[in-house]
């Protein structure tokens, strides 16, 4: 039993680790001052649903384990979803509401960015992107395009690091693109 407990700890303390650098990458002006990312609520959970899409389809190529960190990263995430949104003065009475389309909104995210990184489809990719990161705004074609381009190099970059490098080193995600 204590082995169990000790075990859930451990699982969710790197669950935390996780999901604090991805919460730093969401913070990188450069989606909202550069690239055209609205600096909304909306916006910046539409940031961190692309990062934590990215380190849970990494995750989801490791054995079990791996899955059970990507769950618990994600309760991790939307624990702090709802108390984000309680903060900004979300009430208790459309709180669950909005949380629940919030997690609908994420798992349609993953969906259309898989089609789009399985395949390898540029043009599938920035297609999501549009409508999902940019929200359907219009954002010029470079943007899309280097923003298209860093996922797919984060894509990479994640699936060449190990599970303990993925967890220890400060930086997960390639850098941000250039142009």
């Amino acid at each position: 039993m204590l082995k169990s407990l000790r075990v859930r700890k451990q699982l969710r303390k790197e669950a935390e680790t996780l999901y604090e650098k991805i919460v730093n990458r969401t913070r990188t002006p450069d989606f909202y001052e550069r690239y055209g990312v609205a600096d909304t609520v909306e916006g910046r959970f539409e940031v961190l649903t692309l990062h934590a899409y990215l380190v849970f389809r990494r995750l989801k190529a490791e054995s079990n384990h791996g899955q059970e960190l990507a769950q618990k990263t994600f309760d991790v995430m939307f624990e702090n979803v709802d108390l984000n949104l309680r903060e900004v003065g979300v009430g208790d009475i459309g709180l669950a509401r909005r949380i629940k389309k919030m997690a609908e909104g994420f798992y349609g995210r993953v969906d259309a960015y898989d089609r789009a990184l399985e395949v390898d489809d540029a043009e599938d990719l920035k297609q999501a992107l549009q409508r999902n990161l940019f929200s359907g705004q219009e954002v010029s074609a470079k943007s899309l395009s280097l923003v298209a381009r860093y996922v797919r190099d984060c894509d990479e970059f994640l699936a060449t690091l190990t599970r303990d490098e993925l967890l220890s080193q400060t930086e997960i995600f390639s850098g941000f693109p250039i142009g």
